[in-house]
């Protein structure tokens, strides 16, 4: 476990059941899972540090976007989006921040501290209900909505169809290398409802054995 607070390990309440359901109706499934022992899914932070956190890191590696992170993070007294708002543009510029990631942090914090979003609410709305929220901030688009989605709110039934990794080990388990279309991917996630993102974990898994982390 990382040295680095803060990193709450969760294992969602349904993951048990949805490894005996998987394992029952997919075979790939059934293979994969007992290969793995105990597993979680990590929730990082609170959502608008999630989120903050996955605009700093866009289109650039995961060292470089923990180095520019670290530097961003020691700004604000404390991670906030009050305290974001109130931070000068040299200074995250100074941290390692583009022009455009900037105007993407301002816009996100915005929407928390004006209250457009509304994550008092989000345990009662619909999957699709909130990533249309998120999606209305600039540089949030679906696939990171869908990361929040599995990562910090732990839905258990999301399909991320944008995402490259979850293409390539349909196409390196399901069908032996061969290139797979979204309706491919469809047709072999039909197996997976109710939980789609613990099946989406596990073909994670399977191209990299450490566990994901969002």
């Amino acid at each position: 476990m990382s040295p680095n607070p803060p990193i709450i390990l969760t294992t969602p309440e349904y993951w048990d059941e949805a490894c005996r359901h998987l394992s029952k109706k997919d075979r790939v499934m059934k293979r994969l899972i007992p290969q793995f022992g105990d597993a979680c899914l990590q929730s990082r932070g609170d959502a608008f540090t999630t989120l903050a956190r996955s605009i700093v890191g866009q289109q650039i590696s995961v060292k470089a976007a923990q180095t520019v992170w670290d530097r961003f993070a020691k700004l604000p007294r404390r991670m906030s989006p009050a305290n974001v708002l109130r931070l000068k543009v040299d200074d995250m510029q100074a941290a390692g921040l583009s022009a455009r990631k900037i105007e993407y942090l301002v816009d996100l914090a915005l929407h928390f501290d004006s209250h457009a979003i509304h994550v008092e609410s989000w345990k009662e709305m619909a999957d699709e209900e909130i990533i249309a929220e998120l999606v209305g901030i600039r540089g949030i688009g679906r696939w990171t909505a869908e990361m929040f989605l599995i990562f910090h709110l732990m839905r258990p039934n999301v399909l991320p169809l944008d995402d490259i990794g979850l293409i390539n080990g349909i196409s390196r388990n399901y069908f032996s290398g061969d290139p797979v279309s979204r309706s491919d991917a469809r047709e072999v996630a039909a197996a997976w409802a109710p939980y789609c993102s613990v099946a989406t974990w596990y073909i994670w898994r399977s191209l990299d054995p450490q566990p994901v982390a969002y």
